[in-house]
């Protein structure tokens, strides 16, 4: 806004006298590398056009390599573990386990405190089971560390120590990654593998191989089937038989079941104006004694009372720890954690060796899901929108320079950007992210501007009668310092983004990576290969009034000054 009012105003005011031109050092050391180097490019139109396209064909190439991911890992600064303990364990044994859990987590000197939580909270909001432990971990500040040693050697450092205790599974995350992973899928992991089906044993066994094949893939730190394993259950079979020879019917026997067992409301008790309801049931040592169990007595319509262990069949087994259904069918869900590759790449070859190793019958149907679905989603958004943005472009270069020729030689500096950007992703091993792309949108825009800036400079001396070469040649010259001025202003300010190692910059830092890499490449390509292309299309076709003339050397050219 000030730009538009501001500035013309101020320019009115103060540029009234004929101020002299000065140029510093630095810009006369640039023109000084620059025309030699200018002169031979227009010299060497094809060769120069030739380098930048097999530049960019081997940069699109190279971009099968950069990987991709939704959002660079954030360091909260904290780690979260999860701990899953074996199925069937109880309560006392499952505190006594946090508490070696905690005491091994402690033993690294940059941890400040260990918190645990086990089993659901008292709201229930977070329905886990009492196998399911969280642990939070908070760090002390990065300046505090005693140790050289980075986030990940701590976090390696504590998976050492706990899979020394047997039986435990433990997963390493971060408090908001986590949060966000389980409200994604509800499944911890950032990869997760749904297979549905009727059937709950073929649900099993298929999900056994596909978690088989997704641990033998490169990059896979975790993989385990969500709430997998069984409980202890106390099964009674009541024999329809038996039961009918007494006269009694099914929910005779269950009503003696549920009063031993889980308890019933035999009274109630009135103190004052409170209530209480009297429930009757075993003592918890009778509860735990099979044989007790069965010696419970059940009274039949002739008024024999017959013992349980009669009328059914007493058992314990193990039974389901967990049943989950979505979309009104049966699932099972494998949670996959990753670490030291890329999301994209570990999907990739994860689908193939699952695709290879599993076959699913008829009925049978699987998906993936958890952060490689927002990754899916967010980028096939972006095929959408960068296409419209291009040609939103498209139409705005048209209606200023009434060219499709000249709008199409603006816009060709955009794929030319792109090659810095992924030569700068590739350089520094940064995966391709929504983060990058929204800075090769950005890194378009700047491409765009330069050109922008050359292509009208042309036009002007053109139409004030100069020679197509002249006009190149001296309007190149004159931009070199606006171009680089507003690539060296860009690259400058995101620089400190792209040094950056505090906590928050891993998401910055894929945009100011790309952006800057970009301006090097559309630099580059906006002071050489977009003369050439210029001078290129022009001979093509000469603009009317204007003879065509050879390309003129530097001793023939006028100068002239440009208010």
């Amino acid at each position: 806004l000030f730009s538009l009012t501001l500035v013309p105003l101020l320019c009115f005011f103060l540029l009234r006298k004929r101020l002299p031109h000065r140029e510093n050092f630095l810009v006369r050391a640039s023109k000084r590398v620059y025309r030699p180097t200018l002169d031979w490019a227009l010299s060497h139109k094809k060769i120069v056009i030739g380098a930048a396209v097999i530049t960019l064909a081997v940069a699109l190439f190279s971009s099968n390599f950069l990987g991709s991911e939704f959002l660079p890992e954030l360091n909260e600064g904290s780690i979260w573990i999860n701990v899953m303990l074996p199925p069937s364990i109880s309560l006392s044994e499952a505190q006594k386990a946090c508490g070696r859990i905690r005491s091994l987590v402690r033993e690294s000197p940059e941890v400040r405190t260990v918190v645990s939580k086990t089993g659901r909270p008292e709201d229930g909001t977070d329905p886990k089971l009492i196998n399911m432990a969280e642990f939070f971990v908070d760090l002390n500040p990065k300046a505090e560390w005693t140790r050289r040693i980075t986030k990940d050697q701590i976090v390696d450092e504590m998976q050492s120590r706990l899979l020394s205790i047997p039986g435990i599974d433990p997963s390493f995350s971060q408090p908001i990654r986590d949060n966000i992973l389980e409200s994604i899928s509800q499944i911890d992991g950032q990869i997760v593998v749904k297979v549905f089906g009727p059937d709950g044993d073929v649900l099993k066994e298929k999900a056994e191989q596909t978690l088989a094949a997704i641990s033998s893939v490169r990059g896979v730190s975790r993989a385990f089937i969500d709430r997998a394993g069984t409980v202890p259950q106390l099964q009674i079979e009541i024999n329809r038989q038996q039961a009918a020879r007494y006269g009694l019917n099914i929910s005779d026997v269950e009503d003696v079941i549920e009063t031993a067992i889980g308890g019933k409301t035999a009274t109630e008790i009135w103190e004052g104006e409170k209530k209480f309801a009297v429930t009757v049931r075993l003592t918890e040592e009778d509860r735990r004694d099979i044989s007790g169990i069965g010696k419970v007595l059940v009274d039949t319509p002739s008024g024999a009372r017959v013992p349980l262990e009669q009328l059914s069949t007493i058992n314990v087994r193990g039974g389901l720890a967990n049943i989950a259904r979505e979309m009104g069918s049966r699932l099972a869900a494998i949670g996959v954690f990753i670490h030291g590759r890329d999301m994209g790449s570990v999907v990739t070859d994860a689908q193939r060796a699952v695709e290879d190793r599993v076959k699913l019958p008829p009925g049978y149907f699987m998906s993936w899901g958890g952060e490689f679905e927002n990754q899916q989603r967010a980028m096939s958004r972006l095929k959408v929108i960068v296409p419209i943005s291009v040609f939103l472009i498209f139409l705005l270069l048209f209606d200023a320079f009434k060219s499709v020729k000249q709008a199409v030689l603006i816009l060709l500096n955009v794929p030319f950007a792109v090659i810095g950007g992924i030569f700068a992703l590739l350089a520094t091993g940064i995966p391709l992210s929504v983060s990058a792309s929204v800075g090769f949108i950005a890194l378009f825009g700047q491409a765009v501007l330069n050109g922008v800036v050359m292509v009208s400079y042309f036009n002007q001396l053109r139409e004030r009668g100069l020679l197509v070469g002249d006009a190149v040649r001296e309007g190149a010259l004159t931009r070199l310092r606006t171009v680089l001025m507003t690539a060296l202003l860009a690259a400058l300010g995101l620089l400190p983004a792209a040094l950056s190692t505090g906590i928050g910059s891993e998401t910055q830092k894929p945009l100011a990576v790309v952006i800057i890499g970009g301006l090097v490449s559309a630099t580059v390509l906006t002071l050489f290969v977009l003369p050439a292309l210029y001078l290129m299309f022009s001979r093509t076709r000469e603009r009317p009034g204007l003879e065509r003339e050879p390309y003129a050397k530097e001793s023939e050219i006028t100068e002239f000054s440009v208010a």
